[in-house]
């Protein structure tokens, strides 16, 4: 069974960084894709980024794109989320999903996602 545990969440001031982390076990990822996802108050669940776990092929968001950086640690079964310059848009509850299979669906649904980590909170302070 695949469990996702995601870690590396707090209170940060705008322009710092931060990294979150999500250490996957259950089964090999091999062909699965790994994404991270967020969701703010009020607002609905949406796409960050996400990587092909064996070729490393990413896809982000335009909101985050240049300040986000996904990886993933294939000895580990970590997957990453380096975040900079952040700012109080960022604020959210983040989540680690998984898939099988390969392929960037547009947009990327929430649904598409069987597995789901518990989520860790990034709040950014102005």
């Amino acid at each position: 069974q695949v469990q996702l545990v995601e870690s590396g969440g707090g209170l940060v001031q705008a322009g710092d960084s931060l990294r979150l982390s999500c250490a996957a076990s259950g089964r090999a990822f091999g062909g699965y894709t790994m994404a991270w996802f967020r969701q703010a108050p009020g607002k609905e669940r949406e796409f960050i980024a996400g990587i092909w776990w064996s070729s490393q092929d990413t896809n982000y968001a335009d909101s985050v794109k240049g300040r986000f950086t996904i990886s993933r640690d294939y000895a580990k079964n970590t997957l990453y989320l380096q975040m900079k310059n952040l700012n109080p848009e960022d604020t959210a509850i983040y989540y680690c999903a998984a898939r099988s299979g390969i392929g960037w669906p547009n947009p990327p649904r929430p649904g598409d996602y069987p597995y789901w980590g518990q989520g860790t909170q990034v709040t950014v302070s102005s």
